[in-house]
């Protein structure tokens, strides 16, 4: 398994029985991955924009920093010999900020979301992208957005989710072509259906990534409440699996019949399995 290290810098391999290996330096801040057509992993950096705090227990990411900041970026990293390559810095003359995590379809294009990066009293607007993995194309789909950090698709690939971080709401869209989603007129300027809005009275929630599983519950990783909030497809049912870590920050599936879901625990630094209620998603070009 390949898991990014935000504040290190670097992608890392976990072996089955927990050795880990650094499979590449990218630098800036590594986060969501996915494997690509061409077998090589694509990085979505959000080029270091946080600071990080020692809250006692673990680190946790604290107020965003131009100091540090490189720029966001799509990358592409060899598997094999750890070479990385820069796809995307910009769309349309507007760079990107803060990639954050992707999801490819059939067809072998991206999805991806830019979180954006704020300042003491701004923060920025952010979008859904879909780009090529050759680096020839890409394309600004959904703005604006308010956070969006994970982000999926349905098992029959028709509709696209994403998270959104401090609002603690998923939203979803048609696709109705590669590249492309039918946007639903209203008062939300991004053109999105609610899912579900998660959280509660006296409840704060937030949001990171997220995966589908093969019967469409859309499995978001709950900051602060410390857990995976599995929410069905009509939204109507929500399962909660705790973790314990305030700052679960992503899932995946694997093992056997896609029945075991790794759970990254980024606060404490640990990666974590547990036994999923159902089977998991075979990504598009998952191995």
């Amino acid at each position: 398994m390949v898991v990014a290290e935000v504040a290190a810098g670097r992608i890392s391999r976990v072996a089955p029985d927990s050795a880990t290996s650094v499979v590449a330096k990218p630098g800036g801040g590594p986060n969501g991955l996915a494997l690509g057509p061409d077998g090589k992993l694509y990085v979505c950096n959000n080029g270091g924009c946080f600071t990080w705090i020692d809250h006692g227990a673990g680190l946790i990411p604290g107020p965003h920093d131009s100091k540090g900041y490189t720029g966001g970026r799509i990358e592409r990293v060899d598997l094999d010999t750890g070479a990385t390559e820069v796809l995307y810095t910009e769309c349309g003359g507007r760079p990107l900020r803060a990639p954050n995590d992707l999801v490819f379809d059939a067809d072998g294009g991206m999805w991806f979301t830019d979180f954006g990066i704020g300042t003491e009293r701004q923060h920025d607007r952010g979008a859904i992208y879909y780009a090529t993995a050759d680096g020839s194309d890409i394309r600004e789909v959904i703005f604006p957005l308010d956070s969006p950090n994970g982000i999926s698709l349905s098992p029959d690939g028709k509709r696209l989710y994403t998270a959104e971080t401090y609002t603690g709401r998923v939203f979803w869209w048609d696709v109705t072509d590669s590249g492309a989603v039918a946007l639903v007129p209203g008062l939300l300027p991004h053109g999105g259906t609610l899912l579900r809005g998660l959280g509660g009275e006296r409840t704060v929630t937030a949001l990171d990534s997220m995966a589908v599983d093969g019967e469409g519950w859309v499995c978001v990783a709950t900051l602060l409440a410390g857990g995976i909030t599995a929410v069905s497809p009509d939204g109507e049912e929500t399962e909660f699996h705790h973790t314990g870590d305030l700052m679960t920050t992503n899932i995946c599936f694997g093992g056997e019949g896609l029945t075991t879901a790794y759970v990254s625990l980024s606060s404490s630094g640990q990666l974590a399995a547990m036994p999923w209620p159902r089977p998991g998603l075979k990504l598009a070009f998952g191995r």
